[in-house]
């Protein structure tokens, strides 16, 4: 067959779509849509690498915090940059306080000048937060005026929350503290090198595949909108003298065409989409709309991978039918479905899975081709698995009311239409099975559990040196929603002046502070201890000797030269057994209470106040943070947990999610169309049956059973695909197996869900489809 003969063939089917008259533009437009949904999420997942790279590139350069041991000598290039990040009902703020110390410093990006002593710089969503009425907290603990706003350069994403504030007390008291740098420029050219983990490479790429097979699958599902009228129609071609072959090309050809469609379709939503994503944040993610470029080498693949698809899917489904001249032997009852080749899929594709079974984490990265294949396959099984267990059912369904009658008879007479409309469902709930069990069962691997002790303390503040140690007890005593205060306050003492040989921490505290931090066998105001047990800690009983000579705050650099406070350990000195503080941690050294502090010592503190609180306080936290501000913009506060989770973990995590939720919409707008699509092909047996008098309430619910029958075993199908996808996983990962039954049944739930909505809001369409004049035709 001759590639002129094919492209004349194509080229027929196209024009019978697009000439058709009415009938032939409902089913382009229906394909279109179906076809133009998947499209539109394809695109956005070829524009998600660009949109990754546009957020990583703004945010390396604006990086100020260096955390290296260069030193920036002052300079009229030079920039005092402080960190002063905040979190208010659990949005993170990102702020910095600046003061430049020459004319030709570094301006941050987005920023067209500094910000005078008492300005800020706001980003529009601080901007907009600020004005609103739930900002009030956050304005009280900002006291800048607003000056301008961060352009998008600098910014990572459109709903962020920073702000930049001139600020006159900035001193860079070390050569880099972490919390303030000097700096003459802004950026960092060399993005992160460090290897991801295998597992979490391999919860990538199962990401990837589990949310773009159901894409694919709808749109095979879509091409074939409308096949049975269209049957009808080529059985007319055989009769004008067109053969078998030339038949099942034209069909391929007018799928083509709604494919074409459905690819304007689906740049038109993509660029839609795009707008809608800038306003728009989900799960605290959000993009710039520019930021959303596809990659052309992938956005090409899709224009040229859906029209094949189209007409691929076409000729394969049109293998098994019998277009003569006089009608389509499909309408008569079609032979069983084989079992066989069918459970090769899936059989396949754990074959491909197996030999990664016990490989973990410490046996290099999983072989992509492998994982991404054998998912596939899997998942693909499902769409195959899916018409033979519906077939086999609904044969073994007899006895029943008159509605459930009808849909049994109507699936048994189309099975594989019935099927088709739940596979995208069917193969989304198996794959997020799989993910949930993945999930859950390496997540305690990312997840560490912090030494605070939650029962002594929900907040910690970290207070610079420098501050006086009565104005912040006093504060944060004073604060709302605060029952409990413990300050601890610390430094170094080391056996030399610079650069000592041996060191150890001093703490100072009033006795019931100290308590928290040490066993005391009495204490009162002028009391100094030597704890000696302390865990890591093996340097005091070489210094703790009375008359030995040491130096608080050591120096290490030329630079600080001269600023130590020579110290001598008393004979009153006693000793005390250590005991772990709330953060868990243990301190060994000297434990000083204020009375016995060497004078010009407490400039040296810096200070923790570990703080219990009263959670009944509404907004308690952002008391704490207001209170914190007030004693210093570059005060810390930091919110307890019993668990830390890595970052990379859940960043993955928040993709999920935020992936799931486009796919899901695109289920349901895609179920609607199918939906929408069955009930136009049997307008006229609906307006039949009304015409001879059956109940509108039998026909609503035949159409509820056609669309519950199908779902259920789809879903059971999908379980069971789901779990064993998930268990061989798990032993890929080296991990045990376990089920969380209550995520599993929450995903079939939200399937279901999603079904159960789709069918709600065909039932008004339904309604005036069951009408006699239905039966009117031209």
């Amino acid at each position: 067959m001759s590639a002129r003969q094919w492209a004349r063939d194509l080229g027929m089917g196209a024009k019978f779509a697009v000439t058709g008259g009415r009938e032939a533009w409902v089913r382009v437009l229906l394909t279109a849509v179906g076809v133009g949904l998947g499209v539109a999420l394809l695109l956005l997942t070829t524009a998600i690498p660009s949109a990754l790279a546009s957020r990583g590139d703004r945010e390396r350069s604006r990086n100020d915090m260096t955390y290296t041991s260069v030193v920036h000598k002052k300079s009229d290039r030079t920039l005092l940059v402080g960190t002063a990040d905040t979190t208010y009902r659990e949005q993170d703020v990102r702020g910095r306080v600046l003061r430049p110390e020459g004319a030709q410093a570094p301006l941050p990006p987005g920023v067209k000048e500094f910000p005078a002593v008492g300005e800020m710089v706001v980003s529009p969503a601080l901007d907009r937060l600020l004005k609103s009425s739930g900002g009030k907290l956050l304005r009280e603990r900002l006291p800048y005026r607003v000056a301008g706003t961060i352009a998008d350069t600098g910014l990572s994403d459109p709903h962020e929350l920073a702000f930049y504030a001139g600020i006159k007390d900035l001193k860079a008291t070390t050569q880099t503290t972490g919390r303030i740098e000097r700096i003459d420029s802004f950026g960092s050219s060399d993005a992160s090198s460090e290897k991801m983990d295998p597992v979490l490479l391999l919860l990538v790429l199962i990401v990837f595949v589990v949310l773009l097979m159901p894409v694919g699958v709808f749109v095979a599902a879509a091409v074939r909108f409308g096949g049975e009228r269209r049957d009808r129609r080529l059985a007319a071609l055989r009769l004008v003298g067109a053969d078998g072959r030339m038949t099942r090309r034209i069909a391929a050809g007018e799928a083509l065409a709604g494919a074409v469609v459905g690819l304007v379709f689906g740049a038109g939503f993509f660029l839609i989409g795009r707008q809608v994503a800038g306003m728009i944040t989900l799960f605290r993610m959000s993009v710039f709309p520019s930021d959303l470029n596809p990659a052309p080498a992938l956005a090409a693949l899709v224009a040229v991978a859906v029209p094949a698809a189209a007409v691929a899917v076409t000729l394969f489904a049109l293998r098994g039918v019998v277009i003569e001249p006089l009608g389509v032997v499909r309408t008569a009852r079609p032979s069983r479905r084989r079992l066989w080749w069918r459970l090769l899929l899936p059989l396949g594709g754990l074959a491909m899975l197996y030999p990664m079974i016990g490989q973990g984490r410490t046996n290099g990265d999983f072989n992509q081709y492998l994982v991404i294949g054998g998912v596939m396959l899997l998942l693909v099984g499902i769409t195959a698995l899916l018409p033979w267990v519906v077939e086999a059912v609904v044969n073994r369904l007899n006895s029943g009311g008159v509605a459930w009658q009808l849909a049994i008879r109507r699936l048994q007479l189309s099975s594989g239409t019935a099927a088709r409309m739940v596979n995208g469902i069917a193969v989304a709930v198996a794959g997020a099975i799989a993910l949930q069990m993945l999930f859950a069962g390496v997540e305690g691997d990312y997840t560490k559990a912090n030494k605070n002790d939650l029962s002594r303390a929900q907040m910690s503040v970290t207070v610079p040196d420098g501050i006086p140690m009565s104005g912040v007890v006093q504060q944060m005593s004073a604060t709302k929603g605060v029952t409990h205060t413990t300050a601890l306050f610390r430094s170094d003492v080391g056996d030399g002046r610079n650069e000592p040989e041996h060191q150890v921490t001093m703490t100072v505290g009033d006795c019931a502070a100290l308590r928290e931090a040490a066993k005391l066998p009495s204490c009162k105001d002028g009391d100094i201890f030597a704890v000696e047990n302390a865990k890591w800690d093996s340097n005091t009983p070489n210094m703790d000797e009375p008359g030995t000579k040491l130096y608080i705050d050591p120096s290490y650099g030329s630079s600080l030269k001269g600023k130590e406070l020579a110290w001598t350990v008393p004979k009153s000195i006693r000793t005390a057994d250590s005991r772990e503080d709330p953060s868990g941690d243990e301190r060994g050294g000297f434990l000083f209470t204020p009375g016995a502090l060497p004078e010009k010592a407490e400039s040296t503190l810096t200070g923790t106040v570990f703080l219990q609180l009263d959670e009944s306080v509404p907004d308690v936290r952002e008391y704490v943070r207001n209170s914190a501000a007030k004693i210093d913009p570059l005060a810390a506060p930091d919110t307890w947990t019993a668990t830390t989770q890595s970052a990379r973990f859940t960043s993955i995590r928040t993709g999920l999610s935020v992936g799931a939720t486009c796919v899901l919409i695109l289920i349901g707008a895609s179920l609607l169309v199918s939906q929408l699509e069955q009930l136009r092909e049997r307008k006229k047996l609906l307006s039949s049956l009304v015409a001879f008098g059956t109940r509108r309430r039998t026909l609503s619910l035949s159409v509820l059973w056609q669309t519950a029958i199908p779902i259920a075993l789809g879903l059971l199908l999908a379980s069971i695909v789901g779990l064993t996808l998930g268990t061989v996983l798990l032993k890929m990962t080296s991990t045990s197996v376990g089920v969380d039954w209550a995520s599993v049944l929450s995903m079939t739930g939200i399937g279901a869900g999603v079904v159960v909505l789709v069918t709600l809001l065909s039932l008004p369409p339904l309604i005036r489809l069951m009408r006699p004049d239905g039966l009117r035709t031209e």
